[in-house]
């Protein structure tokens, strides 16, 4: 009887998971598929293409200010509620997005989009966490995590798809109904969680003071970024480069998306068992196969495998988030959403380095030199997080 109550448990933790995890397939299939579908967008609004790209960046802005801003607004809120109500804005600002009929009005649509995102993320990593016991605290944030691998393997070439077929406003509505399936779900699926019982505001702010938190964000900031630096180009490089044709390089890029899959399941467990050697590892790794691709981009065959391995690399998103729940005990929901924040800082960072090396003529294959050398950058202050709280402990 017990062995049944037990089994019967670890059913509806896992089923509530994947709803979490399903917010974050939305979440993670809305940014990304604006990159797939500026083109079409751009000539909707009668504008350049890189003038539509501000578009991407109302949506980052929304994530960097929404990130910390919801957190410390929401403190004292239950958790469940608090997801809802994220969903409700996932809904709405994708439905605007499919409705705006002129470009301010997208923007601004991509800003309310992107709002939920941090916030959404860390709760949900947080809620994950606490239907599970310690040592499997990050394989659950994991799982939360694995809607944004989805996102790269099946939600983002889907909408890409349906918005070369039949608009890309049809891209965004059919996100817009993912947030009211995930405002149906959540209630029937995730268990009622209170805040903590001393959660404020003035705690919440608390993660700002804490030199550890602030060294993990940049460590997620510059050390991602090498990630993103490979990933921002990555069409012409394989078209240019490594001589595929334009209708493969979906294929590469679930690829990409299949590692992400792999490396989260693998790298929640190895955090479970040693969080900050998991961390130090997936670094690394990074470090060596970002600038390995520099080098594979001239073979179609080892592009693909080593593209596989960079996906991998994105283990270190729930580490990181578990580092960080760590390193604010006071102010988790802060300190959780803010690590989404980094990220999207570190996709400007790649974005604008692999750039700068593409423009300085080095070539569209040098953005995986420039990757490696972020992602030493990373492991660099990482170490130097290490070392400070070894010497705090002494």
């Amino acid at each position: 009887m017990q062995h049944s109550s037990a089994a019967d448990r670890s059913g509806h933790v896992l089923v509530a998971q994947v709803v979490l995890g399903l917010g974050g397939l939305f979440l993670g299939t809305a940014e990304f598929a604006a990159m797939g579908l500026l083109p079409e967008m751009a000539a909707s609004y009668k504008v350049d293409v890189p003038t539509a790209g501000h578009l991407i960046s109302a949506y980052a802005i929304g994530v960097v200010l929404g990130a910390p801003l919801l957190a410390i607004l929401t403190a004292r809120m239950e958790r469940r509620k608090l997801l809802m109500g994220l969903a409700v804005l996932i809904l709405a600002g994708n439905a605007l997005s499919a409705c705006a009929d002129n470009f301010a009005i997208a923007a601004l649509a991509r800003f309310i989009s992107g709002l939920p995102h941090g916030a959404y993320y860390g709760t949900a990593g947080l809620v994950a966490a606490s239907m599970v016991p310690k040592d499997k605290r990050t394989q659950a944030i994991g799982r939360v995590m694995l809607g944004l691998a989805a996102a790269n393997l099946v939600g983002v070439p889907l909408v890409t798809w349906m918005g070369q077929a039949f608009g890309w406003q049809s891209a965004f509505g059919l996100v817009a109904a993912g947030g009211l399936l995930l405002l149906i779900l959540l209630p029937l699926t995730v268990p009622q969680l209170e805040a903590q019982r001393d959660a404020s505001p003035r705690n919440e702010f608390s993660a700002f003071g804490s030199l550890q938190v602030w060294l993990t964000l940049a460590t997620a900031a510059i050390g991602f970024g090498g990630m993103f630096a490979v990933y921002s180009y990555i069409t012409p490089t394989l078209t240019e480069v490594t001589g595929v044709n334009p209708a493969e390089v979906p294929w590469f890029l679930a690829l990409w998306g299949l590692g992400m899959v792999v490396g989260n399941t693998a790298g929640g467990w190895l955090a479970d068992r040693s969080l900050n050697g998991a961390i130090v590892v997936f670094m690394i790794w990074n470090v060596v196969f970002l600038t390995l691709f520099s080098v594979a981009a001239h073979s179609a065959a080892i592009a693909a495998v080593v593209l596989f391995l960079i996906g991998v690399g994105f283990a270190l998103v729930p580490a990181l988030q578990a580092k960080l729940m760590d390193s604010a005990p006071k102010a988790q929901s802060l300190a959780s959403a803010m690590n989404h924040s980094a990220f999207n800082t570190s996709n400007a960072i790649g974005a604008w380095t692999g750039g700068l090396s593409i423009s300085w003529g080095f070539g569209w294959a040098s953005t995986g030199v420039i990757g490696g050398i972020l992602a030493v950058g990373g492991l660099a202050i990482f170490v130097v997080a290490l070392s400070i709280a070894k010497r705090e402990q002494r």
